[in-house]
């Protein structure tokens, strides 16, 4: 895992209860799953109640504003909560929101344990909700499946830590590095899986961002690509909008778009998107570390980078980006003047490589999928 979930982890060991508990705890992140996209700027939670060995009540948080999972969980298992075992992905709250503290509703109910995937890093909770469980008798096991559900709400976790969305960055390239032609030809580089598991990487995540020259030769759609499933916003940032006049991402029906740009610019195509629905924001500068500010703002958790080179290498230089993911694929096309995935970084010695950690490799299709974690500054 990367350093900011580090970062929240305690001493507790990799393997944390027994296979129940983390058989129960695994159904938790599935029902977490099914509100990717939709929660921020809350986590994705899950919750099992569990009577004499059986499921007696389950629920997930939908989204912002509306009751945690172990409400519903609760709400589903009635009078069979009392002396039943609740297994919950993230630590209860104790702390009035939007909503009442989890950990009074679970006492409340007269449960009698607790299971917990992972300790919550908000400072309004922090261990405190786990400590009013014991405090009311309740015994409290910690730590089950615990890197599991760090992964599943690693943008929830960076955003407390670090006052801003986690910045993912993900292309498509070839085996000797071009994400085009010569004459910006790239449809397409990856097969067909691939192209999917993209779809299945936007769910998850609140925004995409491009830059004004793919929304030019590429003229993406940016969603989910599947009926009923969440659609990240999606982003153009463009200095100047000198951009198409008919484009996918002006046809906000099926998925909003958001387009960033210098203040006073082109105000003439400004009023032309906005009368085709398309939100209008101006940030001066227009920079990724401006636009990540903005981002956190608007409560987002997880934003995509799927820009050209060279806003990507402005992002990873402006430490907008924690995560990467290569899809690479086994073709070979050349071109000295092909663009590659990430531009001019200024370095000039190797030694100044950013090594990635924590790398994982795995085939999709005849591709493969490389990914990793960005080195965190040093303050």
């Amino acid at each position: 895992m990367l350093n900011f979930t580090r970062a929240v982890q305690d001493d507790t060991p990799e393997t944390v209860g027994t296979d129940f508990d983390r058989e129960m705890m695994q159904r938790c992140l599935e029902l977490a799953r099914k509100a990717l996209g939709r929660t921020s700027p809350n986590p994705m939670v899950g919750a099992v109640v569990v009577k004499n060995g059986e499921i007696v009540g389950e629920g997930f948080h939908p989204r912002a504003g509306e009751p945690h999972a172990e409400v519903f969980a609760l709400k589903a298992a009635g009078e069979l909560a009392r002396d039943a075992t609740v297994y919950v992905s993230l630590e209860p709250c104790n702390h009035y929101g939007r909503t009442p503290p989890c950990s009074s509703g679970l006492i409340k109910a007269g449960v009698a344990k607790v299971v917990v995937g992972m300790v919550d890093p908000n400072p309004l909770v922090a261990g405190g909700g786990i400590a009013r469980l014991r405090e009311a008798g309740i015994e409290v096991l910690v730590g089950v499946e615990q890197k599991a559900c760090q992964q599943l709400n690693e943008g929830f976790i960076h955003r407390i830590l670090y006052k801003r969305p986690l910045g993912i960055l993900k292309y498509a390239m070839t085996l000797d590095g071009k994400i085009a032609t010569t004459i910006g030809h790239s449809a397409w580089i990856t097969n067909k899986e691939a192209r999917s598991e993209v779809h299945k990487i936007r769910i998850a995540c609140d925004a995409v961002i491009v830059g004004g020259n793919t929304v030019k030769f590429d003229n993406p759609y940016l969603t989910s690509h599947q009926e009923g499933t969440h659609n990240p916003l999606r982003i153009v940032m463009s200095r100047s909008l000198n951009l198409p006049r008919e484009a996918n991402l002006w046809k906000t029906a099926e998925a909003p778009t958001l387009v960033l740009t210098e203040k006073d610019a082109n105000p003439d195509f400004q009023d032309y998107l906005r009368a085709k629905g398309v939100e209008v924001v101006e940030i001066s500068p227009l920079v990724p570390g401006k636009v990540m500010e903005y981002l956190y703002e608007r409560g987002f958790c997880s934003v995509l980078w799927e820009c050209g080179g060279v806003l990507a290498a402005e992002a990873i230089a402006q430490g907008t980006v924690q995560k990467l993911l290569a899809f690479i694929a086994p073709k070979i096309i050349g071109g000295n003047n092909a663009p590659t995935p990430v531009g001019d970084l200024g370095f000039t010695s190797m030694t100044e490589a950013l090594v990635l950690e924590d790398v994982q490799m795995r085939l999709v299709g005849s591709d493969c999928l490389v990914s990793g974690y960005l080195p965190k500054k040093n303050d």
